[in-house]
């Protein structure tokens, strides 16, 4: 890595702030289309989801108890099962798929 790291912040914060300020600057009216609100309310969690998902499969020492936790957890989700408790759950399953297959 050659050149100033002082020009690579400037440039990251240039790109970070444009990304988020381009939108409010041109669209000044309400998004009314539902097909794009209904897009835009989904795209939180499909980032999320893409963020976590690689590490979900590479955090344990095998994928076989890394899908089992997450099966775990998918599972107790879809039942509407509470954040701590779906993580708590999933924990658990991988502790005791990791117990039982090493």
């Amino acid at each position: 890595m050659s050149g100033n790291v002082y020009i690579y912040i400037l440039v990251m914060a240039l790109v970070t702030y444009l990304i988020r300020m381009l939108p409010l600057a041109l669209i000044r009216k309400e998004i009314k289309n539902k097909y794009i609100k209904s897009f835009l309310y989904y795209v939180p969690f499909v980032t999320l989801a893409v963020m976590v998902f690689p590490d979900i499969l590479h955090s344990t020492s095998s994928i076989y108890s890394a899908l089992i936790g997450f099966a775990v957890a998918i599972i107790a989700g879809y039942f509407g099962k509470s954040l701590i408790f779906v993580s708590a759950v999933s924990i658990i399953s991988v502790f005791l798929s990791e117990l039982i297959i090493f």
